[in-house]
């Protein structure tokens, strides 16, 4: 029986936008829960600030989760910025680069004792977009590729969509040359396949697969895409 599962929703995504991937899971027999996320709290993060509100909102659900099924361990879902989030939770550095929080504020991070696997959805692990370089380059330094050997690590990538300057494609090229700086490049029309990969850890690409459920196709929680990834959760 597979652990617990949370899914940490993208950023100024709610937890409706995960029911479907919430199902999928549940109908696969693995117990998932969403952080309760609304789009009011993601706004104190706005532009590039810190991410201490959302971080406190993943442990509330992790500890209530660990408790109801009496685990020690959960596996974690990330979506989007959901992932990087999360690795910042995994973490033991204090995550005060923001100065909004002190570093004895153990709670809202250095949860990799009760994380058994990190599965990431189209998170953008590098960026050179200002507003969230901060974050991500904290992130990127601190704990580079797969960095924690008693986790495990699962990065899927959907290649939906060759980034161009033409209608069609023009959103996804700008979205791929902020993140990495090439626009022409194949991805899930918001996320390059290039970034949402990690070194180290099990990279899966896949292959038609778009960024988000407003997206024009399957996402990563459709029915059809979920048993891709989830079949790696311990």
């Amino acid at each position: 029986m597979p652990r617990p599962t949370v899914i940490i929703p993208g950023y100024f995504a709610t937890a409706d936008d995960y029911r479907e991937m919430e199902r999928a899971l549940q109908n696969r027999g693995i117990q998932t829960r969403i952080v309760p996320l609304r789009k009011r709290d993601w706004w104190p993060t706005f532009g590039g600030r810190s991410m201490i509100p959302i971080l406190q909102k993943i442990n509330q659900t992790v500890q209530q989760v660990r408790l109801e099924y009496s685990s020690d361990k959960i596996n974690l879902v990330g979506h989007s910025a959901g992932g990087w989030i999360a690795r910042i939770y995994l973490g033991e550095k204090p995550y005060t680069i923001h100065n909004d929080v002190s570093e004895d504020a153990i709670g809202f991070w250095n949860a990799r004792s009760q994380v058994e696997t990190l599965v990431t959805l189209g998170t953008p692990h590098v960026s050179r977009e200002r507003w969230t370089r901060k974050n991500l380059d904290f992130v990127k330094d601190n704990y580079p590729g797969a960095f924690y050997p008693d986790i495990s690590y699962v990065c899927a990538a959907g290649k939906a969509i060759f980034g161009a300057r033409k209608p069609g494609s023009l959103l996804a090229f700008n979205s791929y040359q902020i993140t990495i700086g090439v626009g022409q490049t194949w991805g899930d029309g918001i996320t390059p396949v290039e970034a949402a990969h990690l070194e180290g850890a099990d990279n899966i690409t896949l292959d038609e697969v778009w960024h988000s459920p407003r997206s024009p196709g399957k996402w990563y929680g459709s029915v059809e895409v979920v048993p891709s990834w989830a079949d790696t959760l311990k």
